[in-house]
C-alpha cells in the first residue's frame, strides 16, 4: 500500500555559495569556488525526500509569479510535486546558503512573501483527504492553518527546528497537536532525556520526541519508555550540512509509516541524512527505498535502545 503524506511549507529558490571560512573577511570582489542554484525550503526538501522513498506526497506550498517561483516551479514539476496544493502568490521566497570547506552552512532564507501569505485552509483540507500523515513544518504561513488540520483526525507531524522551551509561544500550535516532535538539540536545555520526558508530560497527544544531533546521531524517545539512539554516518567528506534535519525528519517519518519499525526508520534516517551531506546541494539528491535498504543492510550504524524514563 502506498503511503500518502501532505508536506505544507515554503518552497525557496537558494543560491548556495562556497566561501573560505567564517567569519566572512570583507573583499570587494570574492569570486567562490563553486556557485549553485537549487529548490529547497523546509517542505520542498521534505516532500522530494519522501517523493523519492515511494510516498505519494501532495505538497501544499507558495511560489510566487515572479523570476525564482518559474525556477521553482520547474523544479517542482520535475519532482512530480506540481500538484493543486502549490498555490500562486505574487514574489516567491528566494534566500541564500554559504558553505566552509567543513561543510559548515549559514542559511540566509528570506521568507517576508511567503509569510504574509494566507495559505487557503480549503486547498489543504483537500489534499489531506485520505492522507495518512500531515507534516505541517513550522512556516508561519502554516500556523493558522494547524488548528483546523486537527480537526481532520489526521496525525500531524512537525519538526520545530531551534527550540529550548517546552512553553514556546511561536511553536505551541504545533506542539499542543502534533503526535510526531522533532527539534534540533542545538538549543534544548540540560539532559536530552529530561526534554523528551518533559514534552510527553505537558502535550498529551504526543507519541514520539526526536532530536538530531549533528555529528552526534539522533535520539528518539517513545511515549512508552523507550530511548532509541543512533550514532552519526558521515560520508567520506563532509560538503554541505544544509537540510541534514529535514532529511532526518522526513526519512523517519517515510520509513516509520512504511515498515512501522521506529528503530529502523531511524537507522535509515540518519544513514540518509549522512549520505546526503557529501553532496554540494543535499535536497537535489534522495535515496529510493531499496538503495537506502541496501546502505542499511551494508554499514547499520551503531544503535542503542534503552528508556528515557530512567
Amino acid at each position: 500500500m502506498t503511503v500518502k503524506t501532505v508536506v505544507a511549507g515554503a518552497s525557496s529558490c537558494y543560491t548556495t555559495v562556497r566561501v573560505d571560512g567564517f567569519p566572512l573577511a570583507y573583499r570587494p570582489t570574492s569570486p567562490p569556488a563553486w556557485a549553485q542554484v537549487s529548490v529547497s525550503g523546509a517542505a520542498a526538501h521534505i516532500a522530494k525526500v519522501q517523493a523519492a522513498l515511494g510516498c505519494d506526497v501532495r505538497l501544499c506550498t507558495v511560489v510566487g509569479q515572479d523570476v525564482a517561483g518559474e525556477v521553482i516551479r520547474s523544479e517542482l514539476g520535475r519532482a512530480g510535486l506540481l500538484g493543486t496544493g502549490v498555490v500562486a502568490s505574487e514574489c516567491s521566497s528566494p534566500g541564500i546558503v554559504l558553505v566552509d570547506g567543513n561543510g559548515r552552512r549559514m542559511g540566509l532564507p528570506y521568507l517576508s512573501p511567503v509569510d504574509r501569505f494566507a495559505y487557503p485552509f480549503a486547498v489543504l483540507r483537500e489534499q489531506a483527504r485520505d492522507a495518512d500523515l500531515l507534516v505541517l513544518t513550522n512556516a508561519r504561513f502554516v500556523r493558522p492553518l494547524v488548528a483546523p488540520a486537527a480537526a481532520l483526525g489526521i496525525p500531524i507531524a512537525v519538526d520545530v527546528h531551534l527550540i529550548a522551551d517546552l512553553d514556546d509561544e511561536y511553536d505551541r500550535p504545533w506542539l499542543e497537536r502534533a503526535q510526531i516532535v522533532f527539534s534540533s538539540h542545538e538549543l534544548l536545555p540540560g539532559p536530552y532525556e529530561a526534554w523528551i520526558s518533559g514534552v510527553f508530560a505537558r502535550y498529551r497527544q504526543c507519541e514520539m520526541v526526536g532530536i538530531g544531533l549533528g555529528p552526534g546521531g539522533a535520539l528518539l524517545g517513545l511515549r512508552g519508555g523507550t530511548l532509541i539512539r543512533v550514532a552519526a554516518a558521515p560520508p567520506p567528506e563532509v560538503v554541505n550540512t544544509s537540510g541534514a534535519g529535514d532529511a532526518l525528519f522526513a526519512t523517519f517519518l517515510a520509513e516509520w509509516l512504511r515498515e512501522g519499525c521506529p528503530v529502523a526508520a531511524l537507522q535509515g534516517a540518519v544513514l540518509h541524512s549522512g549520505w546526503k551531506i557529501g553532496h554540494p546541494l543535499p535536497a537535489t539528491v534522495s535515496l529510493p527505498p531499496g538503495r537506502l535498504d541496501a546502505l542499511r543492510e551494508s554499514a547499520p550504524p551503531a544503535t542503542r535502545v534503552g528508556r528515557w524514563d530512567r
